[in-house]
């Protein structure tokens, strides 16, 4: 089973929207595009009060380094 992370590796501000995309297997864009649709039909303040909760409350996933030998 999979779990929402946050990507810092391939977000823009907090890797939210990277991390919904991971965890659902589609493209970052559409999830971006998804959130700002979202934002206009709703008052944007709750948009980002919603942003900002999940940013606090989604674990950022550990980027596994390689290593050289």
């Amino acid at each position: 089973m999979k779990k929402l992370y946050r990507l810092k590796q391939n977000g823009k501000i907090a890797g939210i929207c990277a991390g919904v995309a991971d965890l659902f297997e589609i493209d970052v864009t559409i999830v971006r595009l998804l959130f700002v649709l979202f934002a206009i039909l709703i008052p944007v303040l709750p948009a980002m009060v919603m942003y900002l909760a999940a940013w606090w409350l989604i674990p950022e996933k550990e980027i596994e380094k390689e290593t050289k030998i």
